[in-house]
């Protein structure tokens, strides 16, 4: 992810990127109760990569996951999967595209109790009346370790294993991208680092592209890129990050906002 990128936006590349925003703007509300979620952003998502999303709360982070996905519309701006303008896009176009093209994973893992795990896997593809590809979902499942928990039901899982199978259902269907929001929030430190490692395992031996929305430090590690946002704005990047970078350069956030606000 690169910003801003106005090479790529004067002229599109042979491979465009997973997905990318120019001027996106969000806003709630209006006159004198508007709230600018997000201020014109500029934005790529870079193929194969692993880009972590970060910023204190009401920072615009899950309005812009939830813009580049399709799943809100924009008030201004341009919005891009690959070389589709999804801005443009009657809801019903959006969701077989988010059907198609995209996969999810949430901090609620949004399985179904009643199935087994490899139901949910392929679920979305059931419903969609497509075949799954045998060969690739097999590969999914033995890179996410879930080979021996297939016939089990939620209930009989894990909450990482419950996740886990989450992200197998999201990159079942080899979507072009992965979005994932705060995925282990509702894990314990151990499982939310296994299924981080699961994350970082589909870019690197899938070839999946991530995109998480994330508030920790530790999580924005497993990363290849962290993008920092502070209303509704990107107001940084760090390529290669660690804990204890992110975490300084967080902090700093913080005092620039103590600061503004004490002016006001």
């Amino acid at each position: 992810m690169s910003t801003p990128a106005a090479e790529s936006a004067a002229t599109p590349a042979a491979a465009p990127a997973a997905a990318r925003a120019r001027s996106l703007t969000k806003a709630y509300g209006s006159g004198e109760t508007t709230v600018l979620a997000l201020d014109a952003v500029d934005v790529d998502i870079e193929r194969g990569r692993f880009t972590a999303v970060m910023g204190p709360s009401g920072s615009g982070k899950s309005t812009l996951m939830h813009c580049l996905a399709g799943l809100d519309t924009v008030s201004a701006g341009q919005v891009w999967l690959g070389g589709t303008e999804i801005t443009g896009l009657r809801e019903r176009e959006l969701t077989r595209l988010r059907r198609d093209r995209i996969g999810f994973m949430f901090q609620s893992f949004n399985l179904l109790p009643t199935l087994s795990a490899a139901e949910n896997i392929t679920l979305p593809m059931d419903i969609a009346g497509r075949r799954p590809d045998r060969e690739w979902v097999d590969r999914v499942i033995d890179t996410l370790g879930l080979r021996d928990r297939l016939g089990h039901r939620p209930s009989q899982l894990s909450g990482g294993q419950q996740q886990r199978v989450a992200c197998a259902r999201a990159l079942a269907s080899r979507p072009e991208l992965i979005f994932a929001d705060e995925p282990t929030g509702n894990l314990d430190s151990r499982s939310g680092a296994e299924v981080l490692s699961f994350l970082r395992e589909a870019v690197d031996s899938l070839e999946q592209t991530v995109v998480m929305v994330t508030h920790d430090p530790g999580a924005a590690a497993y990363a290849d890129l962290v993008v920092f946002l502070g209303d509704g704005r990107i107001v940084d990047t760090m390529s290669g990050p660690t804990a204890e970078k992110v975490l300084e350069r967080m902090k700093r956030f913080d005092g620039i906002a103590r600061i503004r606000k004490g002016c006001g």
